[in-house]
Order: structure tokens, then C-alpha cells, then sequence
């Protein structure tokens, strides 16, 4: 965060018939979390996203999870992606892109994202196995294309390779974190400047 400038920092709640939830991010933190989102595995790879990110994190999540965990799941993405967007505002002085190549065990995921104001996803991960207990990695895809269109940003994660899924899952938490730091953190020599020829993000 510049010197003298506001916190970035946003609280969100969402409510629909599926699932009702409620978000605090400071982008600027120290990597603290305090989440429930009703799903185990879940809590963990935000937590992990939360220390690894250096960002603050608080969720309470009720979803109906008894019928499917992609409902919760994906709108806990939609939510979090909505609060970077305002926690980062007009993105003045931001570096913009970010990326990291990160391995866990023998798992190593690519993760790359631009602020750019425009929502793509481009998401390529096969994992020779697909659960952790009941929790299906399809749904990390789910959470990355709500993320993704819920912050307008560009997206492209990649597994290299990798086997275990819970370190497959884990990896692309952990890059996407990385990957987000270095792109929302404001470059000293543009503080006052928005990275785009167009003026706008």
C-alpha cells in the first residue's frame, strides 16, 4: 500500500437461497484467517491462501452443503473475487500482473493473473486423481471462474504435473496467493499512475 494512502480493505455479504455468506479481506495484512465455510478441506486452502498471500482473511459461510459443496464453494469465489475489486478500487499504482510457479511435493502449478478488468479464465489441471475424502478438485475450477469474473481478471492456471491431489489442490491455492500479491502490490516509481495505456483498468 502507498504511504498516506486508505486501507485496502473490503467486507461482503451475500445471501441467496443456497447459501449465505459473509467476507473480510485486507490485501494488506499479515496473513491471518479465521474461516468457516462448513467444508473442511476448503478451510484449509483458504487458510493457506490467507498466510501465503500475506492478506487477512475472515469467512463465515453457510451453504447447503448437505445436498453439494459446489454451490458454497463457488460462491464463496464470487465473493472473494468481489472483494479484492473493491478492496483495490480505481487499482491506481498496482503492478498488475502477477505469477508464480509453485511445488508441493511432487506437484507444481503455474498460476498467472492480470488486474486487467477483463474476466478470462483459462484453467488446465488433470490430476490422475480427482478427491480429497468427498471433495471433488473439480470444484477448484468452479472457485477459480467465479473468482475470476467476480475481480475482472484475467486468470490462466496450469498443473505441470502431479499426482496427489491434495497437493495438486494445495499448489494452485498457494501460487494463486502469490500470484495475487505480486499483482495487487503498488509499484513505488507509478504510486500516482494506473498500468494501462488506455487509463483505465
Amino acid at each position: 500500500m502507498a504511504q498516506g494512502s486508505s486501507p485496502r480493505i473490503a467486507t461482503i455479504t451475500r445471501t441467496t437461497a443456497e447459501t449465505d455468506i459473509r467476507l473480510t479481506l485486507a490485501v494488506d495484512g499479515r496473513g491471518t484467517a479465521k474461516i468457516d465455510t462448513g467444508i473442511p478441506f476448503f478451510d484449509h486452502m483458504l487458510t493457506l491462501f490467507a498466510k501465503h498471500g500475506l492478506f487477512d482473511l475472515e469467512i463465515s459461510a453457510k451453504g447447503d452443503v448437505a445436498v453439494d459443496y459446489h454451490h458454497t464453494v463457488e460462491d464463496v469465489g464470487l465473493v472473494l473475487g468481489e472483494a479484492f475489486k473493491q478492496a483495490l478500487g480505481a487499482k491506481t499504482g498496482i503492478r498488475r500482473y502477477g505469477f508464480f510457479l509453485l511445488p508441493m511435493d511432487e506437484a507444481l502449478a503455474r498460476v498467472v493473473v492480470d488486474l486487467s478488468g477483463r474476466a478470462c479464465l483459462v484453467y488446465d489441471v488433470a490430476a490422475p486423481v480427482m478427491f480429497v475424502r468427498d471433495f471433488n478438485l473439480v470444484l477448484v475450477k468452479e472457485f477459480s471462474r467465479a473468482f475470476s469474473n467476480a475481480l475482472a481478471c484475467n486468470l490462466h492456471v496450469k498443473l505441470e504435473y502431479g499426482e496427489e491431489p491434495h497437493h495438486v489442490a494445495e499448489a494452485i491455492f498457494k501460487a494463486l496467493a502469490r500470484a495475487l500479491d505480486a499483482a495487487t502490490q503498488v509499484d513505488a516509481r507509478a504510486a500516482d499512475q494506473l498500468p494501462s495505456t488506455k487509463g483505465k483498468l
